[in-house]
């Protein structure tokens, strides 16, 4: 039972992760279409987004080995 619970946290965490990072990139991509002179600001703000939402799945192969472990 906690094998299919790690495995579920961590496909779940994974999941949420590639949502999240093509809707901060597709935002980001719409905002330099519309205001190409923020370029540099906004892929700032991006990566700054980017590296927040990919801690999630870290995070969640954190919790899968917790799990494993007990």
């Amino acid at each position: 039972m906690g094998l299919l619970a790690a495995a579920i946290a961590v496909g779940l965490a994974a999941l949420g992760a590639g949502i999240g990072n093509g809707l901060i990139v597709s935002r980001t991509v719409e905002g330099i279409a519309r205001q190409p002179e923020l370029k540099g600001s906004l892929q700032t703000t991006m990566f700054i987004g980017v590296a927040l939402v990919e801690a999630v799945p870290i995070i969640g192969v954190v919790i899968a080995f917790m799990v494993m472990g007990q």
